[in-house]
This record gives C-alpha cells, structure tokens and sequence, in this order.
C-alpha cells in the first residue's frame, strides 16, 4: 500500500507544472492548415447548445479579407473545419478591434466585424458591420452598417453579449459627441426579433478613442461596460457602468482603480472582466503607479472594487482576457516582450487564480522565438481551458492549446 501511495506521488509531480497539467507545454495547433493563408484577430464564444466557436479573420490567396469562425469538437478535441461568412468580405484586420460571432437561443447568429472608414477628418476611422443567418450559417444576409446616422464617421472598439431575454446587446466607441472635452462616446444599442440591432443611445462620454471596450452580462442580467475613461482631460483609467434595468439606464462610471495614469494618447489596450460565485473580476494595462497588467475585484456588483494588484509587472505586458473557471477560478491571459540571451519575443503569459482572486500559478504558454499577441481564453469544462492568439513566424496565423487546470 505504501509503495502505491509512493507511485501515486510521484505520478502527480511529474503531471503538475506549477498547478497546470503537464498538456501547458505542449506545442499549439493552427486553425487552419492551408499554405499562403494569413489568419488573425481570434474571438471566443459559444453557440446555443454551449459548444465553444472560434470566430477569425483570414486573408485569402487573392488578398481578399473574411471573417471565419470554427465549432469545438469534443470528441476530438480540436475545432472542426472553418466556415466563411461571404458577406464579411472587407473585415479589418485589427488585434484590438477583432471581429466578433455571437449565438441567440432561437438558432440565429450574428456577425460582427469593422471596416475602414479613412476621411480627412479621422484618418484611422472605421465603421461597425454585421450580418445575421436564420439558418445555422448557411446563408446570411447581406452585411448592414450598425450606425446609419450620416453624423458618425467612426465606429470601433466594439464588444457583443447575450442578455437574458436572448436578445444580442452592443457597445462601440463612436464619433459622435455632446462635449468639447477631448474623447470618443460609448454607445449602446440591443437588437429587436429579427430586425438586427435597434435603439441605440450614447451612455458615456469622454471615453479614450482606441482601447477596446468590454460588454458583460452578469448571472442577475446586470449589463456591465468596461472601458477607458478620460478624467479630467489628462487622466486614462478604467471604468465600469452598469445596468440594473436592461439597458434603460446606466450608471455614473466609476474607476475601478485609481491608477492616475496620465498619458496623451491612446494605448490600444482595453479592460476585460468576468465573474464567478465571489462577484466581478477584473484586468487591464496601466503605466500609472507601476507599469503592467493588473487585477482587482468587486464583490458587490461593481459598486466597490478591492485594491489592485500586480499579474505581470512588465512594461510590455499588455492585453489581457480573463474569465472564470466552472464559476470559481479565475484565469487570466495576456502577452508580453520576453527577452531571453539576447533574443527578443513575445509570449502569452497564463495565470491561474483561485476564487477570490488569489494567485496559485503563473506560466508562459506560447511556443518559444515566436511574436504571440491578443490572447483570448474559454473555458471547455469543470477543469480545461482554449487559449488562442495570433502567431507570427513567417506569416501571421491563429493558434490554439487546451490547458487543463488542477
């Protein structure tokens, strides 16, 4: 009996990493195997029976760009073959401002994704897309721009969730303003049966113009938007406004860290959040009080947050995902620049937190002497996890692991 107790030891240390399973090293898979074909901008959701999707968008031989997305097979552990989305021909290709699929219970999907909009008066504009299919992805419609007011000439840095009627709700950063102060204004709207997205409203002012946004329905049909703010015209920190009445009205913003960064300009890397049994949690890049990625949490639906502290303290460590893990632990992904006997990469960096935020493990999870960036993370079960980024080696592709946690 004690040898098998022996035995039993020594298998669990050989298995364990750090608290992952020994599958953290093994080598990421492409999402597609096809020469001369570029895929970028990786996005996870899952479709109406919980399956995980992977929506990407792939430059063709003929330079044309498109917008993919690939369902999980649990049987084989991989994603099944990709399907375009022919109407979404023209998508940019843009890490931050990635195109997105999401699935409504009544069967229908929704495609959103951006374009160039370049003027004399923004010349890195942009405009917001979509396109709908009533049939599992057999046909979709025609792609529909999401703001059809002449005034706006830039739409981006959107984000997309399901609320509990199974409607689709929307966020984007938009042109349009009511103020002189320096920003862009955060814009909501939700869509209407089958008529895609209706109504839409400004709910925030002054927001930074290229960080991405995060849209987060929580378990109570809390609509919760993240972003970053400008406060007092020179200050760049990350807020939270949040819904209690499906969309009617939304809160002050409220910083979720004082973090003071003062910054004239934009850096192109947004806040995420997620939540487990313990409420909301929280990560997201500053260079104020210390340079980094950082974490805090709220237990109390956004109205208070812990204090800060640090995932990776790395000046290049910049655009995390988080989510939760069979609602209590807490992962959280990122990438940053590595430099290791004179050779620079860029890495995606994992980090396993238990259920109120403590940290158990941390691991970089990309292959070596690569550029990984914008990470994106899913849980598949109780205990594993996909990780997906953009890789580049000779040509820039979508790559993929499952992680199985301890």
């Amino acid at each position: 009996m004690k040898n098998n107790h022996l035995y039993l030891l020594i298998l669990l240390l050989f298995t364990v990493t750090n608290g992952f399973a020994q599958n953290i090293n093994a080598a990421p898979q492409p999402i597609v195997n096809e020469s001369n074909i570029k895929t970028s901008c990786p996005f996870f959701t899952k479709n109406s029976k919980g399956v995980p999707v992977i929506s990407f968008a792939k430059e063709t031989k003929e330079n044309e760009t498109v917008l993919c997305y690939a369902v999980f097979d649990y049987n084989k552990n991989e994603f099944q073959n990709p399907i375009i989305i022919e109407s979404s021909k023209g998508v940019e290709l843009h890490g931050e401002n990635a195109p997105k699929i999401i699935f409504k219970p009544n069967n229908e999907i929704i495609a959103v994704w951006g374009i160039d909009n370049a003027t004399e008066k923004k010349k890195y504009g942009g405009l917001v897309k979509y396109s709908q299919s009533f049939d599992n992805g057999e046909t979709w419609t025609k792609a529909k721009s999401l703001v059809e007011s002449p005034a706006s000439i830039d739409q981006r840095y959107f984000d997309i969730d399901l609320l509990p009627n199974g409607e689709v709700t929307i966020i984007w950063l938009d042109s349009r303003t009511n103020t002189e102060k320096e920003g862009s204004t955060l814009y909501y709207a939700a869509t209407v049966g089958t008529s895609g997205f209706k109504n839409e409203k400004p709910i925030a002012e002054t927001t930074c113009q290229c960080c991405r946004t995060d849209l987060f329905i929580s378990k109570n049909g809390v609509i919760n938007a993240a972003f970053r703010d400008i406060i007092n015209e020179e200050i760049r920190d990350m807020v939270l406004t949040y819904s209690t009445d499906n969309g009617k009205t939304f809160s002050e913003p409220k910083r979720i860290s004082p973090d003071n960064w003062k910054i004239n300009g934009c850096p192109h890397t947004g806040p995420t959040m997620t939540e487990n049994e313990n409420g909301l949690h929280f990560a997201w890049y500053t260079s104020g009080g210390g340079s980094g990625v950082f974490y805090c949490n709220s237990n109390d639906s956004g109205k208070s947050f812990s204090n800060r502290n640090v995932v990776s303290d790395k000046p290049s460590a910049k655009h995390p995902q988080i989510t939760s893990l069979d609602n209590k632990d807490v992962l959280i992904v990122w990438d940053e620049t590595v430099t290791k006997n004179d050779t620079m990469s860029v890495k995606i960096g994992l980090q396993h937190r238990d259920k109120s935020g403590k940290i158990i493990a941390t691991k970089y999870i990309s292959s070596k002497n690569t550029t990984a960036t914008f990470p994106i993370i899913e849980a598949i079960n109780k205990n594993q996890l996909l990780v997906a980024w953009s890789q580049e080696s000779t040509d820039e592709n979508v790559y993929y692991k499952i992680v199985t946690i301890n």
